[in-house]
């Protein structure tokens, strides 16, 4: 029953994200060009709280790891299309506390980390070289944010380029062969579908890139 509960998070966590990828996908073929809707980063701020709290139930570091670049990279777009400007009065409340989880993991993780590293680095069922094909997936799978919030931030909007999505599609392939091997039904499930839109990205840019 336990294992169930845990998995139904994880589960709940990848239908939101799956729900941004989309609604950004129904959008982008109405308009039949790559767009970036606010709900994308709204619904990838809810997911990403959830699938850190999963990978940490799970004791799956490679999980958590991929949440904190990410995590970081939806407070920013939020900002960056001006969702926290529109909160009035109750805007430094909430970004106060959307900025204190970071922080309060990392305490967390502080006051407990002989028992932490025991968990995630010595789990029996993620054997050391499989661990080092997740963290490497996560770490691609996560610059995709860095790399938009640097081509977005030098533009001074939000913006999802197609070196996003390429990278997005490097990472997902990467995740997709570790949650096959650790057999994670979530992660399979969640990098299947969002390889598909990924590649429906590249292809709607194409069709969109200006003629040399």
């Amino acid at each position: 029953m336990e294992k169930l509960w845990i998995t139904a998070l994880g589960l709940l966590a990848q239908a939101l994200f799956s729900a941004r990828m989309l609604v950004q996908w129904i959008r982008s073929e109405k308009e039949k060009k790559v767009v970036n809707p606010t709900i994308f980063w709204v619904l990838s701020l809810i997911a990403s709280l959830l699938f850190f709290l999963y990978g940490w139930l799970r004791q799956d570091f490679a999980l958590m790891l991929g949440q904190v670049i990410g995590y970081c990279a939806y407070v920013w777009n939020l900002d960056a299309k001006g969702v926290w400007r529109k909160l009035g009065p109750w805007r430094p409340v909430i970004t106060g506390a959307l900025m204190t989880i970071p922080a309060s993991v990392i305490l967390l993780i502080s006051a407990h980390w002989p028992a932490v590293r025991e968990a995630l680095f010595h789990n029996d069922a993620i054997p050391r070289w499989l661990l080092l094909l997740g963290v490497a997936g996560q770490l691609v799978f996560s610059l995709r944010f860095l790399y938009q919030m640097i081509y977005s931030a030098s533009r001074k909007e939000s913006l999802l380029p197609v070196g996003f999505w390429i990278i997005s599609t490097a990472g997902a392939i990467l995740i997709l062969i570790y949650g096959i091997l650790r057999r994670d039904p979530v992660v399979i499930l969640a990098q299947s579908f969002g390889l598909v839109t990924y590649i429906r990205n590249l292809m709607l840019w194409g069709k969109n890139r200006p003629a040399a």
